[in-house]
């Protein structure tokens, strides 16, 4: 057993933290308490989870008095510590100045004075405040309970080696069985290569439903919205994008890969030439890159262009690039008019239901695990949603390429029938674009 004592932003970050720390003991000194109230009204997502907290734990004192301590349902115990000047006392003089990190930390110096015999770890998801805890000799950890190494992420696709034979079987009947001993995960790709002549290959996906390795869809002759793969991974991500029995798609890769250009183009085909769905909704979280802009003049649609200029610029190049004229005179905004397209920031999203619609979601590396499964859980009968994002590119103070909600969905979902996931490697954009990604 353990005592932990818990941050500020180790709740704000997920107020279930509460409940995973199994059968040890939750420390929330009172400072916490104090820094949650002053997001409380907050209309954003932290300050929902501020609420939350808050609710959870004015629910918990029916059990008894937190400044004693509860029961947890994993046989662990909850209290809150209340904070004493003479804490101070422990802390080296260069931290005695009176703020909330500094009292924290006081109070576990405090408890692990008291409680010898019972290891203490100090958990937050502040670098700095780690870094000082460490220097004053706490054992701090970051909250990883939603972390996924980024290394080991699910990639969507794998290589197998068959013999001459079982190649040209592929081609000629167009499915093979799934190779036996092999764990392969619903709708991940494949690219089977002759054992003898690594040129002689093919590029397929699982079916889980009959068990076959299934060829790749071929693209139209004019294109998908005139738009059309030039690499394998981009041939892979189109085919579960165009894939309507697939519901939940992500797609990861560094700038240029083409994520955001490949979910647009399918989710504009999808719904103005197949009309399969009623409206194509492009969202993405509001981060600056750099220093913040502050506010911006104009009404909301003035305001929101800075943040939508990315969006609305992959479906003009969409757009002008398009084979027909009648298609080439309509900007998105037009389409905006016909109720075809609309493009808003997920500050809204939180209540909706969104029914038959092709969803896409760009930038969500910046999203925490909770903003996004309050995103998936919008999603309406007939629905695909569609998230592309750059786990290392991330604007999100509070996630990092590990701990955001997108490498978090990939593997969640990665064993589900209706969901499908592809890396993206290779850049497209530019020749100076995929040297920077790669260089910088």
């Amino acid at each position: 057993m353990k005592n932990f004592i818990l941050d500020t932003n180790v709740l704000l970050h997920d107020p279930q933290a509460l409940f995973k720390f199994q059968e040890n003991n939750i420390i929330i000194p009172i400072t916490v308490i104090e820094e949650i109230d002053r997001f409380k009204k907050d209309m954003n997502e932290t300050g929902r989870n501020a609420r939350q907290v808050s609710r959870i734990l004015d629910s918990m004192r029916e059990k008894g008095s937190l400044a004693v301590g509860i029961s947890m349902p994993e046989k662990g115990s909850l209290r809150v510590e209340l904070f004493s000047e003479k804490f101070f006392r422990h802390l080296p003089v260069d931290l005695r100045s009176d703020s909330g990190d500094n009292r924290i930390l006081g109070v576990a110096l405090d408890v692990r004075e008291r409680h010898p015999e019972v290891p203490l770890v100090f958990v937050t998801k502040d670098t700095n405040l780690r870094i000082k805890a460490d220097a004053i000799g706490l054992t701090a950890e970051d909250y990883e309970s939603d972390k996924v190494d980024i290394q080991d992420l699910y990639s969507g696709t794998r290589n197998i080696e068959m013999s001459a034979e079982d190649v040209d079987r592929f081609y000629g009947q167009g499915w093979l069985e799934a190779p036996e001993g092999i764990a392969i995960a619903p709708n991940e790709f494949i690219t089977i290569a002759d054992n003898t002549n690594p040129t002689h290959t093919a590029i397929c996906r699982y079916d889980i439903a009959s068990n076959h390795i299934v060829p790749v869809r071929k693209i139209p002759k004019e294109g998908i919205w005139s738009l059309f793969a030039r690499n394998r991974e981009q041939s892979f991500a189109l085919d579960v994008l165009m894939d309507d029995s697939i519901r939940l798609v992500t797609l990861v890769g560094k700038a240029g890969t083409g994520k955001t250009l490949l979910a647009i183009a399918a989710g504009l085909h999808k719904v103005a030439e197949e009309n399969v769905y009623n409206r194509l909704l492009v969202s993405r979280p509001v981060f600056p890159l750099g220093k913040d802009l502050g506010f911006l003049p104009g009404d909301i649609e003035e305001k929101l262009t800075p943040w939508m200029q990315p969006i609305f610029d992959n479906v003009e190049l969409l757009i002008s690039g398009h084979e027909s004229e009648k298609r080439h005179s309509k900007g998105y905004k037009e389409l905006i008019s016909m109720g075809l397209l609309d493009i808003e920031p997920l500050t809204y999203i939180r209540g909706r239901s969104i029914p038959k619609q092709y969803m896409i979601v760009d930038e969500a590396q910046n999203l925490t695990p909770h903003e996004i499964k309050t995103i998936v859980t919008r999603v309406g009968e007939g629905t695909k949603i569609v998230l592309t994002g750059d786990p290392y590119q991330i604007d999100n103070p509070y996630v990092d390429s590990s701990s955001n909600g997108l490498t978090f969905l990939v593997e969640k979902f990665r064993n589900e029938k209706i969901s499908a996931h592809v890396t993206l490697t290779k850049g497209e954009r530019s020749e100076l674009a995929e040297l920077a990604a790669n260089l910088l």
